[in-house]
């Protein structure tokens, strides 16, 4: 099975070169990483990494206004718009753990969408304080009441798309520019009646660089399922 891996990227020098090499030891996958105009040098290094790779890996750099909603779309569409099977959206900074790519691969046989979740069995998330566990788990019941949507991990960031399924959702139409947009995809899915599952996972903080949460994100999060409920 050929897969393209969507990596947004801001700030993750750290990360990234370790990160691609551990996703290209399997075979038949790609990477397409979308740096947001980092200024730490992200950009060049996933150039050299496409050197380094010939034929695995693309770089989009984006310019103008910074988000992970917009880098995605960015990113997705041109997944969608390839030949691959399926199609990886994950983070840079191993949160999100490479090992978990062949479980969610293989639950695409019956799903056209799959979710690395962190709630499917209790809570598995590992260095979070407890207030951020609180937040997280009081977010996914907001957005459960207010949206309608019956998953257990509604802002999970780690995904996997049947290729042919993401090509048949509307990304031209998404608002969000930060976190909610994983709301927002995830609620346009399920509109769309695309058949979603869940895979456990472990959920690990970051060790290295910083959190791209601020409170406008945070704010976003709130908002954009209220206005998801409203959309005709």
């Amino acid at each position: 099975m050929n897969a393209s891996v969507v990596i947004a990227t801001y700030n993750e020098r750290e990360n990234l070169a370790k990160l691609v090499e551990q996703i290209l030891q399997n075979s038949g996958y790609r990477v397409i990483v979308v740096d947001d105009n980092s200024p730490d040098g992200t950009g060049a290094i996933a150039d050299e990494l496409s050197v380094k790779y010939p034929g695995r890996i693309d770089v989009i750099h984006r310019t103008g206004p910074r988000g992970l909603g917009r880098s995605l779309v960015e990113g997705l569409r041109k997944a969608a718009g390839g030949a691959d099977d399926i199609v990886f959206q994950m983070d840079a900074d191993f949160s999100h753990d490479p090992k978990y790519l062949a479980a969610m691969a293989a639950a695409t046989a019956d799903a056209d969408l799959v979710l690395g979740s962190r709630y499917l069995d209790g809570v598995s998330v590992v260095n979070w304080p407890l207030y951020r566990i609180v937040l997280s788990t009081v977010a996914n019941r907001y957005i459960r009441a207010i949206t309608g949507l019956r998953v257990n991990d509604c802002t999970t960031g780690y995904r996997c798309w049947r290729r042919a399924s993401l090509a048949q959702m509307p990304l031209d139409k998404v608002i969000s520019e930060g976190y909610a947009f994983l709301v927002e995809t995830l609620h346009l899915a399920h509109q769309a009646h695309f058949r979603i599952r869940e895979v456990p996972i472990i959920f690990v903080e970051r060790q290295e660089g910083a959190s791209k949460v601020s409170s406008r994100v945070l704010l976003e999060s709130l908002i954009v399922p209220w206005r998801l409920r409203l959309k005709p």
